[in-house]
């Protein structure tokens, strides 16, 4: 299975998947193996740690956290996937209307390219240590880092973007074969760090030690910050919450022939977003203990870089997997950015929209500090996008219930659902202005927008539904 039956122009793009295209679950479990097992742990992983977060608090929070993140695939988008199986933009569009969905797939390609860029950035820094090439992080959100770094920044995301622009197919095809190495790899990286800082029996782990030393260097550092235990839960529940609260992988499981494919990410979340973020956090204390002046920027605060922690942990094979960990996440990203580009402009090509993507995808990764804030980035990512899902959500299960028709863009001919429209902007930017504004853990407002959207949707379909069967008839 792979990404291209449902977006590149392949096959049932605009249509439900046919029997004869159903696919068993070891497709599945291979896919999220391979994208949740990627750069992004070795960027999210130490920032657990700069954070604050204590050693007990990231083993439980994360444990439950990433086990609601797989009921929720399970239960809420795989029944929907299989019932309809339709992808996501198709399934909008039957009920938002063909303009709405076209805004929401700029918003979707720029999101997609910020997330992207961020792995350029992780790439970069693997590429620059050999090089001697520095990661600093400025002040400001939107600082470039030294003109060194940003110059290989350049060249990363260009070979990146133009691996991409030559179709998903081949990306997908190297990143789950890279998928099992790059897992051993992060296990290794976390006992190698246990073994350099002599915590290798279950007291010394126990007992956390060399994680509270440095927590503690990173307060001293970089200033006062906590992270506490339902920051985790929420946190590991909901960084992907545009794929599942948001409904983004019901184009993925549009094809699985069987309930219990809903199971696959299990294999994403557990060795990835569990194993391979605390086997990353433990290279920061690692780094932190042996060598505290090598965590340091120049501007004297710890940085995460994941290049230098990979490497002084497992050296060339470090450097060598955060490259292509980097890689592999941020080659698919790109083309999906690509593709939600091309679904503004149908007629425009897809390997130039790919391309456009990456540019912007390398721009946002000249600026380092976006990816010391994935911890917020991939919360906003969920507030702005899961939203979506509560729409096809209402659609399918409450629509016929309340009387009202489902699907109403393709049954009444618009080309905006007006309750689509304000059922979605409205929460999100009351959740952006509480994220932005009041400083609100950006991953905290992904539910509330979720069913606040829903419901929106609900109450003013029934108005506005009203409104043109007055006007027009019963919709039929």
């Amino acid at each position: 299975m792979s990404e291209n039956h449902s977006n590149s122009g392949g096959e049932f793009e605009r249509e439900p998947v046919p029997e004869s295209a159903l696919l068993g679950s070891g497709k599945f479990w291979g896919m999220y193996a391979g994208e949740h097992a990627a750069g992004t742990e070795f960027m999210i992983g130490p920032l657990f740690l700069a954070a604050g977060a204590s050693l007990q608090d990231l083993l439980l929070g994360l444990l439950l956290g990433n086990f609601l993140a797989v009921l929720t695939w399970r239960f809420l988008v795989t029944p929907i996937a299989m019932a309809k199986r339709m992808t996501l933009y198709y399934q909008l569009e039957r009920i938002a209307g063909g303009s709405l969905v076209k805004f929401y797939n700029l918003v979707n390609g720029l999101l997609f390219c910020f997330l992207a860029g961020a792995m350029v950035t992780v790439s970069a820094s693997a590429v620059g240590v050999p090089f001697g090439i520095t990661f600093d992080v400025p002040d400001s959100m939107f600082g470039f880092s030294n003109p060194s770094f940003t110059l290989l920044v350049a060249i990363v995301g260009a070979v990146i973007a133009v691996i991409a622009a030559g179709g998903y197919q081949r990306v997908a095809r190297v990143a789950n074969i890279a998928a099992p190495w790059m897992i051993a790899v992060f296990a290794a990286c976390g006992i190698v760090s246990l073994a350099q800082m002599e915590a290798t029996s279950l007291t010394a782990f126990s007992e956390g030690k060399f994680w509270t030393d440095a927590i503690a260097f990173v307060q001293e550092k970089n200033g006062t910050q906590t992270f506490g235990f339902w920051q985790i839960v929420v946190f590991g529940w909901l960084c992907n919450g545009a794929m599942h609260f948001g409904m983004a992988d019901l184009s993925i499981f549009r094809f699985a022939r069987s309930k219990s494919s809903g199971w696959a990410p299990a294999i994403g979340m557990f060795l990835g977003h569990y194993m391979a973020w605390i086997c990353a956090a433990l290279l920061l204390a690692a780094l932190i203990k042996l060598t505290p002046e090598l965590a340091l920027g120049t501007d004297g605060k710890v940085a995460a870089n994941p290049g230098l922690l990979a490497f002084q942990s497992l050296g060339w094979t470090g450097i060598i997997c955060v490259v292509i960990a980097g890689w592999t996440t941020a080659n698919p990203t790109i083309y999906r950015a690509g593709l939600a580009f091309q679904g503004i402009v149908p007629k425009s090509s897809r390997i130039i929209m790919t391309l456009v993507a990456g540019m912007v995808a390398t721009i946002a990764g000249a600026f380092p500090n976006l990816s010391a804030k994935l911890l917020d980035f991939v919360g906003t990512y969920g507030t702005v996008l899961g939203p979506m899902g509560a729409i096809i959500f209402v659609d399918y299960y409450l629509m016929k219930k309340f009387g009202l028709q489902d699907e109403y863009a393709v049954h009444s001919g618009t080309r905006v659902n007006i309750a689509v429209m304000l059922a979605w902007l409205l929460p999100v930017g009351v959740g952006l202005y509480l994220i932005f504004a009041r400083g609100l853990f950006a991953a905290y407002a992904v539910i509330p927008c979720w069913i606040a959207c829903g419901l929106i949707y609900l109450v003013l379909s029934k108005f506005t539904q009203n409104s043109v069967a007055d006007n027009r008839g019963a919709i039929q």
